[in-house]
């Protein structure tokens, strides 16, 4: 998915100071803010990353959450051709289908509980557009930040369709790293976790993970509580690293489903625009001259029926890395 901001924000993601971590356990909990996907019947998408708050969870560095999303209403997803550079895009849908393409040649349909996974180090081009069968869409759009020796990785596209995991109250679906005894064969250029958990009405599951990792739950439906702080629909809670077991309670009536995801604190500064990711203002420029220009970095979306997405203005100001803020206490 592209960030089709008329005016992007200039964003960096970097690692929390040093005495931050080893802390006790304690919960951020991230509100997201709506974001419009252009046009007026526009899908609108909440996102909880990157902002003011947070601008990383381990390597995760952008997620938008999106739907249940009536398309009868609001035409569904079609997002032109669109460049990225030095990440990687997670695609996770709990209902309806979307259709993409790249520039690597890959034509696939984006499906409930199947994992799309794109690079672009050096450049990509892609297009995302909802099928004509599609009546409800709703899912997330995630992205991955590639480190240093990795940032310029050659085109890839992964698919997979992890089994479903039975827990004691739950069930999970593990995308991406390795839970509860099962791994996903997905490559990433950093360790990760991605797995859909939902999680019976009142049910408390406790899963042993990484203490190297920081973890991030994203509620799709229903109010859960992460390490005793409650996460409602659509917030994002945040654990840092230092704990080996995590437990999850539906505080719900329902059935609640969430996303965890986690990584090792990411110890780089990176520059985040659009939808390009550097090291440099200078990066950032080069990009998006190259995509404006129509060079063979970003190559061709073939299939597509329209124009591709125009580069928005650079900010009048010089694109510097920052770090996160200093974390706050738990709510």
């Amino acid at each position: 998915m592209s960030n089709v901001e008329a005016e992007p924000a200039v964003l960096s993601c970097g690692a929390p100071a040093d005495g931050e971590r080893g802390t006790a356990p304690r919960v951020e909990v991230l509100a997201p803010r709506e974001v419009p996907l252009g046009g007026p019947r526009a899908m609108t998408v909440r996102r909880t990353l990157p902002q003011r708050a947070r601008t990383l969870i381990g390597a995760w560095c952008f997620a938008d959450h999106f739907g249940p999303d009536d398309v009868a209403a609001t035409s569904g997803m079609d997002v032109p051709p669109h460049p990225h550079t030095g990440l990687q895009t997670v695609s996770w849908l709990f209902s309806g289908e979307v259709e993409h393409r790249d520039s690597l040649g890959s034509h696939a349909l984006i499906r409930p509980g199947e994992l799309n996974l794109m690079t672009g180090g050096h450049g990509i081009a892609h297009s995302e557009v909802s099928t004509p069968r599609t009546t409800v869409l709703h899912g997330v759009q995630l992205w991955v930040a590639l480190p240093e020796a990795h940032r310029d990785a050659a085109r890839d596209f992964q698919h997979h369709i992890p089994d479903p995991l039975s827990l004691e109250g739950a069930e999970a679906r593990v995308f991406l790293g390795s839970l509860a005894g099962v791994t996903s064969p997905v490559r990433t250029f950093t360790p990760l976790l991605g797995a859909e958990i939902v999680l019976r009405p009142h049910a408390t599951v406790t899963l042993a993970v990484d203490p190297g990792f920081e973890h991030g739950l994203l509620v799709d439906h229903g109010q859960v509580r992460m390490a005793d702080s409650l996460v409602r629909r659509a917030e994002l809670g945040h654990l840092d690293t230092g704990n080996d077991s995590l437990t999850l309670t539906n505080a719900s009536d329902e059935a609640a489903r969430t996303l965890l995801l986690g990584g090792p604190p990411f110890d780089e500064e990176i520059v985040m625009w659009w939808n390009f990711i550097g090291r440099s203002h200078d990066d950032i420029l080069r990009a998006r001259a190259a995509w404006q220009d129509g060079t063979d970095r970003f190559g061709t979306v073939e299939g597509y029926h329209g124009d591709r997405l125009p580069a928005p203005a650079l900010p009048n100001a010089t694109i510097r890395p920052r770090a996160n803020p200093p974390r706050k206490g738990t709510r």
